[in-house]
């Protein structure tokens, strides 16, 4: 028993029912809307044997970032191990055991290799994607997808979701005319695309075009919020552009409402929630008790994990003022170094400093601050992320020299940064403080 796609894939153990379950949970995943778990959910029912129906659902929950969900990853991952399966499958099978056992290189090198040998394999490419965001590795962002694009063409069901993927993979990369050009044909073709829209967002930010970032978010938000789960991270984006701007009631106003209004407790949601408080913190701005609702949800998430999740965890709790969780959360770092996965290294080498660096701006230690941050911005990347959301790591660093007295390296970031984004806002405040910080 077996389906052959569009693409001449095959699909062990799966019937036509199960396929038109297993179909609408990637087109819902390749738009991040509607509720792919459910679709796959279907498709199991449907046919317990479809394999890569097990090994889809194991991806979803892999890429949680949660330790409950990982414990969801490695069920699918022993559901699917018996089961037949073809070459192509057997090879997913193994990229998903990786990547529930918390070796997120070695399962992004499998679905290397899958991609490159069935360029039109979606699932392949959009994972390994992922696990290139979730790693940091801006090469492999563009690369994947690249190797993959010729492959594809207009017309194609989810060729969207490929232009979307190499926008962002060009824009991480640095190459921003073409990001957005491909971005902008990808939202042409599904405005629903909600990592299309992202990408060109993500241009927007690199290239300080706050004015343009808000025009392009608030052109069509019923596309790319309609049943998304990926809509708090692109309101995100919208607050980005009026924080530069210095539009700080804005800011509010979407935290508030689409950003935290409904104070999930996903992590990818409280990570955007916390990323955008620590900016208006950093910026003097007193946030109420957003602080501790947030971090009463952080509390209650496993610490230890995923390192890009800590830091984030961390600011909310010293945006709070607490204690106790903030130490719960170095110790489970410390434990976390110890293990043999990669989010050992993600924390050794850039998380558990960065957390240390955050705890120490909220004791007023500044120049610990400082110390600590130095050295790990050039691997920064390692623990995860984009440029966007690694900024707030540099945001801390100039604020924490400023505040620390230290003139020269105050006005050397601040030139850094001018010359990085000189049509900022927030880089021509940074020089004005660092030169007036240097006269006095």
């Amino acid at each position: 028993m077996a389906v052959r796609d569009a693409f001449g894939l095959t699909f062990s153990g799966a019937t036509d029912a199960g396929f038109s379950s297993y179909s609408q949970a990637v087109r819902e995943l390749q738009c991040f809307i509607g509720d792919p778990v459910f679709s796959v959910g279907r498709a199991i029912a449907e046919d317990p044997g479809f394999v890569m129906a097990h090994v889809f659902k194991g991806y979803l929950f892999g890429l949680a970032t949660e330790r409950e969900a990982t414990a969801v990853a490695r069920t699918c991952h022993e559901a699917a191990l018996p089961l037949a399966a073809t070459t192509r499958e057997q090879a997913h099978v193994a990229a998903l055991g990786h990547l529930a056992a918390g070796h997120w290189h070695e399962a992004a090198r499998l679905l290397e290799d899958i991609a490159i040998e069935f360029p039109l394999d979606a699932l392949a490419l959009q994972t390994g994607h992922q696990i290139d965001f979730f790693t940091g590795n801006a090469r492999m962002l563009r690369d994947r997808i690249g190797r993959a694009l010729p492959s594809w063409q207009n017309g194609m069901p989810g060729y969207h979701a490929i232009l979307g993927m190499q926008a962002f993979g060009l824009e991480e990369m640095g190459d921003y005319a073409r990001a957005e050009k491909l971005g902008r044909a990808a939202v042409d073709i599904e405005p629903r695309d909600g990592w299309a829209q992202h990408a060109v967002a993500h241009v927007m930010e690199m290239q300080s075009r706050q004015k343009d970032g808000i025009l392009w978010m608030r052109a069509n938000p019923e596309a790319w919020t309609q049943e998304s789960f990926l809509q708090v991270h692109n309101w995100w984006h919208l607050a980005l552009f009026h924080y530069d701007l210095g539009e700080t009631d804005q800011v509010l106003a979407l935290y508030d409402g689409p950003i935290y209004g409904e104070r999930s407790t996903l992590a990818l949601n409280m990570v955007d929630a916390s990323a955008i408080l620590w900016r208006l913190h950093l910026g003097g701005v007193d946030v109420g008790a957003r602080w501790a609702a947030l971090a009463a949800n952080w509390a209650k998430a496993s610490a230890g994990n995923y390192a890009f999740n800590d830091a984030h965890a961390m600011m909310a709790f010293v945006g709070a003022g607490l204690e106790a969780p903030a130490r719960t959360l170095i110790e489970a770092q410390r434990e976390a170094m110890n293990g043999n996965d990669d989010n050992a290294a993600f924390t050794r080498d850039v998380g558990h400093p960065l957390t240390l660096a955050i705890k120490a701006f909220g004791d007023g230690n500044y120049a610990e601050t400082v110390r600590l941050i130095r050295p790990i911005r050039a691997i920064a990347h390692r623990f995860g992320g984009s440029h966007a959301q690694r900024d707030v790591i540099d945001l801390t660093l100039i604020e924490a020299a400023l505040r620390s007295g230290d003139h020269a390296l105050a006005k050397a970031l601040a030139a850094e940064r001018a010359l990085a984004r000189p049509d900022s806002p927030l880089s021509a405040l940074f020089s004005r403080r660092a030169d007036v910080l240097s006269e006095n």
